[in-house]
């Protein structure tokens, strides 16, 4: 290991700490009823839209959310490889699920973890709820020249420990196209990709793939740069030269509201004290449940989300 790759580790065990102590003295002072988890039967035996998959995991501790992603998989005879881990900073369990043929590898990855004291439905149960309808529609026609990854991973609350872990255990960086992170994917009318400070031949055909589903650029999609204070699990893959970025969904409404905000590093750092836009009025609170999930956006990210898949095979 590098000097400088242990000192960013440092940095993120700290800054994981911090984010976690900052949720739970916010949290403890919310007063909103708590969430009751579904039973896992029930979600199971349901509807399975990304909404109601969320459920899965809305309201339960970290590590029954790692359990109820295995137990769903499992559930749907969905064969997956088992990452567990375990080191200084903490300890958990990522999920791999693979489907197609080919040398190149899509790698999209959610995380299933959530900060204390929060019912995590937008951050991230959403996400993973999308993960698992893509792979049902997946495995009807799966690509014949790309593998598609799907990642859950665990622990990203803790400065993205889970894929960080996985890159230094699992990852063979020759074979991925590309990386995408879902980030808070419920809520919102636009696609955001971001962490795009360069121009890549991956960014170009995930750009591609949005105007191809009617998305213009700087209206229906945005592409950024670095975000200062807030990051993803595709973090962990970028030092290592993979073009890897988060994708979120945003109202546009919000754009102005959302851009001072996320691009202000002492915002972001006392965001538990200010006035926060939507949709990080609710991030890491009490108030993140499902009934705030807009089911057009999860449309939207699942649609845009396939045409990445269709444009990178």
């Amino acid at each position: 290991m590098s000097r400088a790759t242990s000192l960013r580790d440092v940095a993120l065990y700290l800054r994981g700490r911090l984010n976690t102590r900052l949720s739970q003295l916010a949290n403890a002072r919310d007063r909103t009823p708590p969430v009751v988890p579904a039973p896992i039967d029930e979600v199971i035996r349901g509807v399975r839209t990304p909404q109601a998959l969320s459920r899965l995991l809305e309201g339960r501790s970290n590590p029954e959310r790692e359990h109820a992603v295995a137990r769903y998989l499992r559930a749907l005879a969905v064969p997956f490889a088992a990452h567990r881990f375990a080191s200084a900073e903490g300890a958990g369990e990522n999920f791999g699920v693979d489907l197609g043929t080919g040398d190149r590898v899509l790698l999209l990855a959610a995380h299933h973890d959530a900060v204390p004291g929060s019912p995590g439905a937008n951050d991230n149960a959403a996400s993973v709820g999308l993960l698992l309808q893509l792979i049902e529609r997946l495995a009807v026609s799966p690509p014949a020249k790309l593998r598609v990854r799907f990642l859950f991973t665990a622990a990203e609350e803790r400065g993205y420990l889970g894929a960080r872990q996985y890159v230094l255990d699992n990852a063979n960086v020759s074979e991925l196209a590309g990386v995408l992170s879902l980030e808070l994917c419920g809520i919102g009318d636009s696609v955001v990709v971001w962490d795009a400070a360069e121009e890549t031949p991956f960014l170009r055909t995930v750009g591609a793939a949005l105007e191809g589903v009617g998305l213009r650029r700087d209206q229906g999609y945005h592409v950024v740069g670095r975000i200062p204070m807030f990051g993803s699990d595709h973090r962990a893959f970028a030092p290592l030269g993979v073009p890897a970025y988060g994708f979120t969904l945003v109202p546009s409404a919000n754009a102005d509201a959302l851009r001072q905000f996320v691009f202000s590093p002492l915002r972001s750092a006392f965001r538990h004290l200010i006035r926060r836009p939507v949709p990080f009025d609710t991030y890491h609170t009490p108030r993140d449940r499902g009934g705030t999930l807009e089911p057009p956006a999860l449309a939207l990210a699942l649609r845009a989300l396939e045409a990445v898949i269709a444009e990178v095979a």
